[in-house]
């Protein structure tokens, strides 16, 4: 068996299962998951008439590249959104979603033949599909914890030159998940002047680029770029996907865009990967692409749930509306010692309401883990079911603090 298989750690939600072992919640309460970010809004109708319609698709191989309908619906999506031209030939791929997607460009970026060994920078915390790609490439992984106070902003000043100089790929996730936080231009400017000096590539990790809550839309990575005036995307891959904007995360439909030159190797390796995008998958992901109203309506639904669940929870938690995403980062109360695992566990046996432990979700650095104390808060389910959540939160919390 591959050797690198025994680094991995349990995924966050095996962690939760084994936390879960042997707790029966009460039975007065119906359970609510507020565990997984799995998006629980109704897949828009148009959408699934696309992908029963083009059935006949599936008698076919699908290109690794895709179809140019589809590469034309990715860059003018880039286009409307973020007002950049792509070329659509060299600029862009399907992907089977951005885990996949992640995966896979990690594998074609890190040079493992080098030594001493290369180096994969991640946020911290972060998705955990980022330490699991590093490692099985070969590299080792490094965690940059945030910025207390500075709305969990990553403190790329803190990393030694050191690491830099081994490094070979670093993840960025803006909007944030889990803060929800959002990558402001001068952040992007500092990171790009890093990528140029030690020519790391960064992998930008945009999937929940739709859902937020300020006036102006979320920065990406490509927007960034052209905004400074960096040509060609230099050194720079953005993944995106539906399963967010559009409520299909069944679909696992999304793309990359950036840099040609990494974008033509990492079509080389899509080659032999074998994960080329269904054409019956295509013809709804281009119908989705193609289509904003849909988007618009969704996240209204979100700001509406966030503007009524996050007063109620604030009365109770350390927490505050993000930037963006659909998560609430929200610290335990200090009357549980920052123990976010006993207070999963006894919110889950005594109300039957399942939340994230925040220190699942990073690693020790710098002496200590930055998502302890914390938990992740996913409002996918209906408002009604998140208000109920909540409700049940405020009662535990306030039941505690009276005994």
């Amino acid at each position: 068996m591959n050797p690198l298989l025994s680094r991995l750690q349990p995924y966050p939600f095996e962690r939760l299962k084994q936390l879960f072992a042997g707790v029966t919640p009460d039975a007065a309460y119906k359970p609510i998951s507020l565990g997984i970010g799995e998006p629980k809004h109704p897949t828009p109708q148009f959408i699934k008439d696309a992908l029963t319609e083009s059935l006949g698709a599936l008698a076919a191989y699908p290109a690794t590249a895709g179809a140019p309908e589809l590469r034309a619906a990715f860059t003018g999506w880039l286009d409307r959104r973020y007002g950049l031209k792509l070329d659509p030939a060299t600029q862009v791929l399907p992907v089977s979603g951005t885990r996949e997607a992640l995966f896979a460009l990690t594998q074609t970026v890190v040079d493992s033949s080098v030594s001493p060994q290369p180096v994969v920078v991640s946020p911290n915390p972060f998705y955990q599909i980022y330490e699991g790609a590093a490692l099985l490439a070969g590299a080792d992984v490094h965690y940059v914890p945030s910025v207390a106070g500075r709305n969990f902003a990553v403190d790329w000043d803190g990393v030694a030159a050191e690491v830099w100089a081994r490094t070979q790929l670093v993840f960025v996730c803006s909007p944030g998940n889990p803060t929800g936080a959002v990558m402001p231009l001068d952040e992007w400017r500092k990171l790009f002047a890093l990528s140029d000096r030690y020519g790391f590539v960064i992998a930008s990790d945009e999937c929940y680029s739709e859902i937020y809550f300020r006036d102006e839309p979320p920065l990406g990575g490509l927007e960034a770029s052209d905004k400074l005036g960096r040509e060609g995307y230099r050194n720079l891959i953005a993944l995106t996907s539906l399963s967010k904007r559009s409520n299909v995360p069944g679909l696992r439909s999304g793309f990359v865009a950036g840099d040609a030159a990494i974008i033509k190797n990492f079509l080389l390796y899509r080659t032999y990967h074998g994960s080329a995008m269904s054409g019956t998958v295509a013809s709804a992901s281009i119908a989705a692409w193609n289509d904003e109203a849909h988007v618009v309506e969704n996240r209204a639904l979100y700001r509406a749930k966030f503007a009524t669940v996050t007063p109620m929870l604030e009365a109770v938690l350390d927490v505050r509306l993000p930037d963006a995403s659909f998560y609430l980062w929200a610290g335990v109360p200090d009357a549980w010692g920052g123990d976010d695992e006993a207070f999963t566990r006894a919110l889950y046996a005594q109300y039957n309401v399942t939340v994230l432990p925040g220190s699942y979700l990073a690693r020790d650095s710098r002496g200590a883990n930055p998502g302890r104390g914390r938990i992740r808060m996913a409002l996918v389910a209906s408002t009604a079911e998140c208000v109920e959540a909540a409700g049940r939160i405020v009662q535990f919390i306030r039941k505690d603090i009276s005994s």
